[in-house]
């Protein structure tokens, strides 16, 4: 008796049903773009743009997770954002693809600029450009977060524990490795407790 499609689909694993097969190439292409385009602070927003939103590789709570482990890990936030959303799609090649797409192209620019900065960086234009370009990089961080939070479920918890993060942090300049030691463990204890008060509820 042959088996039907919907049956196939039905006793498939919620993720392949969800997450697309990405070639290498695509996914060598798309960082390249990436690592070429984008700098600073603006490289999560444009990733999240690409990955999340108009390729559909990955939905908005894979990347938020991808994006917490890479800003608490050592080494550059967007390098280890590439490796997990390689890591996610293709396994260690992919990993390795979108950490070379995203390392190379950036290496050649930050050498040109630097060559250029050394050349001109005297120029008062200069300084004005490099301050617009913060000021983009600040604004689409801003972006990306405010799309990636408004899709986040509504919870007071958590909304506490990032406002007080920022306010440590991006007020206080409280050193990042203690805060991070303290409000990684309590958001955990909150999660489970979370989770075993919505068993006991549907229960």
């Amino acid at each position: 008796m042959p088996i039907s499609d919907d049956l196939i689909e039905a006793s498939a694993p919620a993720d392949a049903l969800v997450q697309p097969t990405v070639g290498l190439l695509p996914l060598l292409v798309t960082f390249v773009r990436l690592g070429t385009m984008t700098f600073g602070g603006s490289v999560q927003s444009w990733v999240h743009r690409e990955v999340v939103e108009r390729l559909g590789w990955i939905d908005n709570k894979a990347f938020l997770s991808g994006l917490t482990v890479a800003q608490v890990l050592p080494g550059a936030n967007p390098v280890n954002l590439a490796l997990y959303v390689g890591l996610r799609l293709r396994g260690a090649a992919g990993a390795a693809v979108a950490v070379f797409g995203m390392i190379v192209p950036a290496f050649c620019v930050t050498l040109c600029l630097g060559y250029l900065y050394r050349s001109y960086g005297h120029l008062a234009a200069v300084h004005f450009v490099l301050v617009g370009l913060a000021a983009a990089g600040v604004g689409a961080t801003l972006t990306m977060a405010i799309k990636v939070a408004r899709r986040l479920p509504r919870d007071l918890m958590t909304a506490l524990i990032a406002t007080a993060v920022f306010v440590v942090v991006g007020l206080l300049r409280w050193p990042m490795v203690p805060v991070v030691l303290v409000a990684v463990p309590l958001s955990i204890a909150m999660a489970f407790v979370q989770e075993k008060r919505n068993a006991s509820y549907d229960g």
